[in-house]
């Protein structure tokens, strides 16, 4: 397979958690030690950790850079973390915690020139767009907020700054374990080939991801079908070998 598969971690006061749907209320405890589940990952071969900050995300600041610090610190891994970060402080702060990518959202749609100069300033292989698309609009802070904007505006606004990666999040299909929305990542990965669409919502089996590799999309995030057994270490570890 030629996709990138990059483990989901959502973090709420310093512990592995899953939420349903983006609900908050819905929280499932997976691990206290998100260290110990970050050195699993990459004892698998995995090169990638996708790092969520679930209170930064309400609270607009970053508030797990402890927690980064640490995994950062102890493993090699590629780490974008997202959730909180709504100014250039922030930003600092996250990249000298190890995160190697940031991801922004809600700034880039209420700031955009804040999120074009950081793509001139840091670079697109350090910037990521968030997108989390609620019945195809942007949501906000957490996905508590809905906004009017979509996907397609967005990569559109940020193109000429060489956006690179886009993070499309699929709220309806978020721990549902129902499968991707496939249909909306080929669409946006045709319409924008100079950038990485990430796939991220739905997951539920191996069997998904290598449909998205046949359709050509070229990073997935996987969720709570790992922490639920649905796709284990093993299956990973098998197919990064026969790459």
């Amino acid at each position: 397979m030629n996709i990138t598969l990059i483990p989901a971690m959502d973090l709420i006061e310093g512990q592995c958690v899953r939420l349903t749907q983006g609900d908050y209320a819905s929280r499932k405890v997976y691990s206290k030690d998100p260290l110990e589940t970050a050195l699993r990952f990459e004892g698998a071969g995995i090169g990638r950790l996708h790092v969520v900050d679930l209170d930064g995300a309400k609270a607009s600041e970053p508030r797990n850079l402890r927690t980064l610090e640490r995994i950062a610190s102890r493993t090699e891994l590629d780490i974008e973390y997202g959730g909180g970060i709504k100014s250039r402080e922030a930003l600092h702060d996250v990249f000298n915690a190890g995160a190697r990518r940031a991801i922004c959202g809600s700034v880039a749609v209420r700031q955009p020139e804040w999120f074009a100069a950081w793509l001139g300033e840091f670079g697109p292989g350090r910037m990521i767009l968030g997108a989390d698309l609620r019945d195809g609009k942007v949501a906000l802070l957490g996905w508590l907020e809905e906004s009017t904007a979509t996907a397609d505006e967005l990569i559109k606004r940020f193109l000429p700054q060489g956006l690179a990666q886009v993070i499309c999040t699929d709220i309806s299909r978020d721990g549902m374990l129902c499968g991707p929305g496939a249909e909306l990542y080929t669409r946006l990965q045709e319409q924008f080939p100079t950038v990485e669409v990430t796939v991220s919502g739905g997951i539920s089996s191996m069997d998904d991801i290598r449909r998205l590799d046949t359709l050509g999309l070229r990073s997935v995030i996987i969720g709570k079908a790992l922490y639920e057994g649905r796709i284990t270490l093993e299956e990973i570890e098998r197919c990064l070998q026969n790459e």
